[in-house]
């Protein structure tokens, strides 16, 4: 307990961790490398009765302005390492890093992590993923830490529970479960073609998203069933202008067809080059962000009945 007390730090800022450049600080934080830290960062905050939040590669997180409550631990377990057609890596690994390490091995199926500032751990949280395809599909297993029992734990693919943009991970009666390493099943390829691939993401990344901090997407995409159930006409129409990409419709789309481009409250900003993206322009605050994301939710509701749902996650509120 000792050795854990002296790595924990008071007032961090949080904002540097994240993409968005948002937030205010931790009242403890802790960074954590080992599973002896992790389990130490846990017993502390029990005997001291204070709340654990995890905080991942911090760019798909919006931090209260007022900072958070108790301890913040940071998972920094970034290592990867290739076993065959496998890859064993730390939840703290960077998805950048795995989509290079994989495809300098020949491996393919982290295409499209490449220019995600995201961790593995987040993404499989959040099932992460672009251009059709997402990490659920390459993961075969995660050892979790059961914070309740104090214990680590295998976790089949199955037993993740992945949906689009969800899994287990995120839901409220699982708070308790964190991830903390993962398999990925890779699939064997040629390096060319999987450089080729890594070089047409980086310059449409490069093309059509914003310089300016961000959190990513801000909306869940649509299925075109769910938006034909909010509106029928709308649904027709996105068909009809073939936006339509692994049968989901860009919530861009929608925020753009409803001339929300361009929108701005304080130092938030909704990014010209893509509609699913609000910017800090330098001064933004999360009550900015938060103002700006209800103002496009209640337009869009009022405009053609469909409810958008946020994909990032709020922290500290």
């Amino acid at each position: 307990m000792e050795s854990i007390q002296s790595k924990i730090k008071q007032n961090i800022p949080l904002a540097p961790l994240t993409t968005f450049k948002v937030g205010g600080s931790a009242k403890f934080f802790l960074e954590v490398e080992s599973k002896e830290d992790l389990l130490g960062a846990y017993e502390w905050a029990k005997e001291k009765g204070e709340q654990v939040a995890i905080l991942a590669g911090g760019s798909n997180v919006l931090i209260n302005d007022n900072g958070v409550d108790g301890l913040v631990v940071k998972i920094n377990n970034g290592n990867a390492v290739i076993k065959g057609e496998r890859m064993e890596c730390g939840a703290g690994a960077s998805l950048i890093s795995i989509a290079r390490l994989s495809a300098s091995h020949g491996l393919s199926g982290t295409e499209w992590a490449i220019g995600i500032p995201g961790t593995v751990g987040g993404a499989v949280r959040g099932n992460a993923g672009a251009y059709g395809s997402s990490i659920s599909e390459s993961v075969e297993t995660a050892e979790v830490f059961n914070a309740k029992k104090e214990k680590f734990e295998q976790f089949s693919q199955k037993d993740c529970k992945f949906n689009y943009r969800e899994s287990i991970f995120k839901k409220d009666n699982a708070k308790h479960l964190l991830i903390w390493q993962v398999v990925l099943r890779l699939r064997k390829g040629g390096i060319a073609e999987i450089q080729s691939l890594i070089d047409k993401y980086l310059t449409h990344r490069e093309k059509n998203q914003p310089k300016l901090p961000s959190a990513g997407c801000v909306f869940k995409n649509l299925t075109i069933d769910e938006l034909r159930n909010f509106n029928f006409d709308l649904a027709n129409e996105a068909m009809g202008a073939d936006i339509i990409k692994g049968g989901k419709i860009g919530a861009g789309w929608i925020v753009d067809k409803a001339g929300l481009k361009g929108k701005a409250i304080g130092g938030a900003k909704v990014s010209l080059e893509h509609a699913n993206f609000i910017i800090n322009t330098g001064k933004a605050t999360a009550e900015d962000i938060i103002m700006l994301i209800s103002f496009i939710k209640q337009q869009v509701r009022t405009k053609y009945n469909v409810q958008l749902q946020e994909e990032i996650q709020y922290f500290g509120f």
